[in-house]
């Protein structure tokens, strides 16, 4: 019988500012591994003994004080921690690592880019597409290595990724330019989208709902910027793939919800 595995990611938004909603998900859920995005904190003051009373013995951390940061925490051993600088300035936004399985896993964490989508008045929106191309890069040279690729992509790439097309075309996170760059990374390694995949389009499939809506569920202003990809090769591995929309309204959420996948390997 093959060996289940289950994988989660979140961006947290601050893990020790949201530790209450942590503990919850991991009783409610208990994903054999879970990616964090957005962690803000240094890797001496993450949370760890948190994660170990959950059996989340091993830990690959990569932090920042107050900003980005990502963390992989696992109850499965996971080796060959790996850091890669796509942002190209020091920022904590990437951590890998391979599962005994010979699988890597990538967690990222894709800079939102501002408000203003035009790189001349907004260098934000610049280093977010630099970095998109450095992931490109990267991605090129692939090969045949089987890959799990998750975290805050911070693009939501389809119509129905978004609550309104045509409202958010200009807006960061939904542009045209975003989306064409998000397609290259996707066809530089044939990657699969796991949320369309088990969830095609256009059914809605949201991941992030904004803290300016006074009642986020009613108004219901979604946009699915957090993303599972695999290596073709894995993706009749996948056994289902979900999102915990009810996250969202749990205290003191964070804007994003998990999303996890099942493998069976």
């Amino acid at each position: 019988m093959a060996d289940t595995i289950s994988i989660a990611s979140w961006n947290i938004n601050s893990v020790r500012a949201r530790l209450d909603i942590v503990e919850r998900f991991l009783a409610e859920e208990g994903p054999d591994i879970l990616c964090l995005q957005e962690t803000k904190v240094v890797n001496d003051t993450f949370p760890a003994g948190l994660f170990r009373q959950y059996g989340y013995n091993h830990q690959m951390l990569n932090g920042q004080p107050m900003h980005h940061g990502v963390a992989i925490v696992s109850r499965i051993p996971i080796r060959e921690d790996d850091r890669l600088d796509w942002q190209a300035n020091g920022e904590a936004r990437h951590i890998g690592v391979r599962l005994d399985n010979g699988v890597r896993l990538e967690n990222v964490y894709v800079p939102a880019g501002g408000e203003e989508p035009d790189r001349t008045i907004n260098p934000k929106f610049g280093q977010k597409l630099d970095f998109l191309e450095r992931m490109i890069e990267w991605s090129s040279a692939l090969s045949d290595k089987p890959t799990i690729l998750t975290g805050d992509f911070n693009i939501a790439p389809l119509e129905c990724d978004v609550w309104s097309h045509k409202a958010l075309i200009n807006t960061v996170s939904h542009t045209p330019v975003e989306i064409a760059l998000l397609a290259r990374l996707q066809a530089s390694h044939d990657w699969v989208d796991l949320g369309r995949h088990f969830v095609p389009a256009p059914e809605r499939l949201y991941t992030w709902w904004s803290y300016r809506a006074r009642d986020w569920s009613e108004s219901d202003r979604g946009r699915r910027l957090d993303h599972m990809w695999v290596s073709r090769s894995l993706a009749d591995k996948a056994v289902s793939h979900r999102v915990v929309e009810p996250a969202r309204g749990w205290a003191r959420p964070s804007d994003h919800v998990p999303i996890i996948t099942e493998f069976a390997f």
